[in-house]
């Protein structure tokens, strides 16, 4: 049942769909269960797919992008997509790959909450009536009225508990012997009747989600298939890392979120400022509407000009999630900030040799040079101790250098205590 895509990263893999083709061309795509079909459905006229999304904090973070750039490129091609938000399951609680089970949320806490993430999605979506207008559901809608008996009569009997135990996501928590709850147990069954349901309303026929709900996608599936006789689809996109090894959208500091009274769209723009080198064409292509030549064109630059894309990735990343003019506000301060710090402010700064900066000097001895640690083992303290931020990120690998495309850098040892490294000349 099952297709990963390997091959196909950087071409359409010969997707004839342009939805599909997109997907495939920006790296979103990990496991689907029949890609030609889903191919072959999205040619074949409008396709209604969703991603749901549990409402287990006020704010979507940076994680969740893949997903929502997703449903866009979805809706770019002329499709529908469609936005669940788990206020039913949200009192569960997905268990898929974690070591413990999630703190159960009040109903006032969940509201909260679905207030908050719902916030985000007409940056991304255009809603409303017409055949490829989005749409948002809760499926508390119909989950909140299941009656427990009809639950385990009509759509229970449709689920094998052996091929429920192999699935990896339930599987790693029992082999590390740690407790899974009959209540998270049911989840999967849960998020396999909002597929039906979402079938039986909309019509949907693709299920979207991160590679963590792979599992849970294919019961969807299967449901749909015993009780409506039915084929639909599931697509999966990768589990985003960093090319650090850093799970997206996390940092030392919390998650990355999208709602500005979370996180102002400032530091918003200074999260993508600064990632790292290795990731700049890759996060350009996932989580902007530059088209596919622009990026590969930005991706051949070297050295200080990469600094410039940089700012392009935060520009475009920032305007989706916040409006043009926020974005422009934040490069706006950014230069301020920076000129502020090296002239009014007076700090003290590192000049490197045009060696020194090639061979990306190591953060431990910038600190001591710079006077921000006495000596290297103090510098290393400070940096696992969460001490040290890189042009206001936290850096906590003591082992860091600093990439020579990241000058000039501003380095802190707390928030009074800064230098400014920069290139001779």
């Amino acid at each position: 049942m099952t297709s990963a895509l390997t091959s196909a990263a950087s071409t359409s893999g010969g997707a004839q769909s342009k939805a599909l083709a997109t997907f495939i061309q920006r790296g979103h795509v990990h496991q689907a269960t029949n890609l030609p079909a889903i191919d072959a459905a999205l040619q074949g006229g409008i396709v209604t797919a969703y991603v749901g999304l549990d409402a287990t904090a006020d704010s979507l973070h940076v994680g969740h992008l893949l997903t929502l750039m997703m449903l866009r490129r979805l809706q770019q091609a002329g499709h529908r997509p469609v936005v669940l938000i788990g206020g039913g399951t949200t009192r569960i609680g997905d268990p898929s790959f974690r070591s413990e089970e999630r703190p159960m949320l009040t109903e006032e806490q969940i509201a909260t909450n679905i207030a908050g993430i719902s916030r985000v999605f007409d940056r991304f979506l255009t809603f409303g009536s017409g055949p490829t207008d989005a749409v948002l559901v809760n499926n508390a809608e119909w989950l909140d009225g299941l009656r427990y008996i009809d639950l385990l009569r009509d759509v229970g009997r449709h689920f094998s508990v052996n091929r429920m135990l192999a699935f990896d996501s339930v599987k790693s928590r029992l082999e590390r012997q740690e407790s899974l709850s009959f209540l998270e147990f049911n989840y999967m069954i849960l998020q396999a009747f909002d597929f039906l349901e979402l079938e039986r309303r909309f019509g949907c026929c693709l299920q979207m989600g991160g590679a963590d709900q792979w599992g849970n996608i294919l019961n969807g599936i299967d449901l749909v298939r015993r009780t409506r006789g039915r084929e639909v689809f599931g697509l999966t996109t990768p589990l985003l890392t960093t090319a650090s090894g850093v799970k997206m959208g996390k940092t030392a500091a919390g998650a990355v979120r999208l709602n500005a009274d979370r996180l102002p769209p400032f530091d918003y723009w200074q999260f993508w400022r600064n990632v790292d080198d290795a990731d700049v064409g890759r996060f350009l292509r996932l989580f902007t509407d530059l088209p596919l030549e622009e990026i590969s064109e930005l991706e051949q630059r070297q050295g200080a000009e990469l600094n410039a894309v940089k700012e392009r990735l935060a520009h475009e990343a920032t305007a989706l999630a916040h409006g043009l003019e926020a974005a422009r506000q934040a490069a706006a301060t950014a230069r301020q900030v920076f000129a502020h710090d090296v002239a009014a402010e007076g700090l003290p700064v590192i000049e490197l040799t045009p060696g020194e900066a090639a061979a990306s000097p190591a953060l431990v001895d910038l600190l001591v040079r710079g006077g921000l640690a006495s000596s290297k083992a103090e510098a290393r303290r400070a940096i696992t101790g969460r001490g040290i931020r890189l042009n206001g990120e936290v850096i906590a690998d003591e082992a860091c250098r600093l990439a020579s495309s990241s000058l000039p850098a501003r380095l802190s040892h707390g928030r009074k205590r800064h230098v400014i490294v920069r290139a001779h000349g």
